[in-house]
């Protein structure tokens, strides 16, 4: 199958560019979401030896005794701060659950923001030192990422150009490591188990910064799942279902899964760590004017950001 259907963008072009230069990458970047719905991104900012030290911190907290994990895994967060186990996540109309387990962090809000009071403490890892200082600061570099990718796409729908600006401020954006184990007897599972079976993104955009293995595929307009092949240090953006909904489907959220690896290579793990860029739960998604038309008829109902997680959640399993 080929790769060069998801093209790759230089970030530093648009942050540092010049007024053509920034207008170039918003045009490449409004075309990519508008087909197949991911780019890679390079020139982010996120040095190698920062991204090295995350993976090395989320393969030792998945490494630690399942007794440990367990007493930051908090049933009442949906999954939303802190361990979630094995078994807990379905994608949606999925029977069969992922294979994996995951850690998540959310915002820290420090400007007195009352928002604050809207979001759940992070859980403070106290087995790994360095872990919570690591993954603070990635959650950061790639929420400040994102925000310059909105700006982008905010220019792309003829938008102001900071539109998701006051949506995005102190966003309920997630950090989720995850641990895709080992399949030990690959006899013992279920037949259409798989390490994250297809499904869409909730939020806004997704960066997903240096996997550990091969395992990702994209799902092209021509029924065609296509691997996603990336450098390690490259960050790989895909729409989530808020953006399209808001744009009426013009910006698509392209379906994707992570396949079980060869036979061969299924006693190894893969780790990855994407961010979930949400806005805040206020924000409407009632489609843009300027994406309906008699040839685009308005396809979502309206609902908020956090109407519309809170549905989702209860769809994967992640809250009853």
């Amino acid at each position: 199958m080929s790769t060069t259907y998801i093209p790759t963008l230089d970030l530093g072009s648009y942050i540092e560019g010049t007024e053509q230069q920034r207008k170039k990458f918003s045009d490449e970047l409004g075309r990519a979401f508008n087909d197949s719905g991911f780019v890679t991104i390079t020139n982010h900012g996120v040095d190698q030896e920062l991204i090295a030290k995350l993976y090395e911190n989320i393969q030792g907290v998945f490494g630690l005794p399942a007794a440990i994990k367990a007493k930051y895994e908090k049933p009442e967060l949906a999954g939303q701060r802190g361990y979630t186990s094995p078994g807990k996540e379905t994608a949606k109309g999925a029977k069969t659950a992922d294979l994996k387990e995951f850690w998540q962090i959310g915002q820290t809000v420090v400007d007195g923001d009352p928002i604050k009071f809207q979001y759940p403490d992070n859980e403070f890892l106290e087995e790994i030192e360095g872990f919570n200082e690591v993954t603070n600061e990635i959650y950061q570099k790639l929420e400040s990422n994102g925000k310059h990718l909105l700006r982008a796409i905010a220019t792309y729908l003829e938008l102001p150009v900071d539109y998701f600006d006051a949506h995005v401020h102190n966003g309920n954006s997630i950090l989720r490591g995850i641990h895709y184990f080992p399949i030990e007897n690959p006899e013992a599972i279920a037949d259409d188990a798989v390490r994250a079976g297809a499904h869409e993104d909730i939020n806004l955009i997704t960066l997903l910064i240096g996997a550990s293995a091969d395992g990702l595929e994209v799902l092209t307009r021509s029924g065609e799942w296509l691997p996603i092949k990336a450098q390690h240090t490259d960050i790989v953006v895909n729409v989530g279902d808020m953006l399209q909904r808001l744009t009426n489907n013009k910006l698509r959220s392209t379906t994707h899964r992570v396949v079980n690896p060869p036979r061969e290579l299924m006693k190894t793990s893969r780790y990855s760590v994407p961010f979930f860029l949400h806005p805040r739960m206020d924000m409407d998604l009632t489609s843009l004017p300027s994406t309906i038309d008699a040839a685009h008829p308005k396809v979502y109902s309206d609902m908020t950001a956090g109407e519309y997680l809170d549905e989702r959640l209860r769809e994967i399993g992640l809250k009853m």
